[in-house]
């Protein structure tokens, strides 16, 4: 049995296998294609929906407990490379 999370935008649960995580370095938003990267870890659908979803509404910095602006730019790299498959 896969745990299950929670997608920060759409705030739908599913399996950690159908979710991306993505955690914070050095005030960017970093995916964690491993999900094993230290530090507290936001889950999301990676659909163009939800991505744009969380980034409008500012999730991440909730969920990820920021106290500042994130660099939202290497997950809209992330969006662009799925847009174009």
């Amino acid at each position: 049995m896969d745990p299950i999370r929670t997608c920060v935008a759409c705030r739908t649960r599913a399996t950690r296998a159908e979710l991306l995580r993505v955690v914070v370095r050095d005030g960017h938003l970093i995916v964690d294609e491993r999900a094993v990267l230290p530090g507290r870890g936001a889950w999301v659908h990676e659909t163009a929906e939800c991505m744009n979803l969380a980034v409008q509404r500012g999730t991440f910095a909730r969920a990820l407990r920021a106290s500042r602006q994130l660099d939202v730019q290497p997950l809209e790299n992330r969006l662009k490379m799925l847009m174009d498959k």
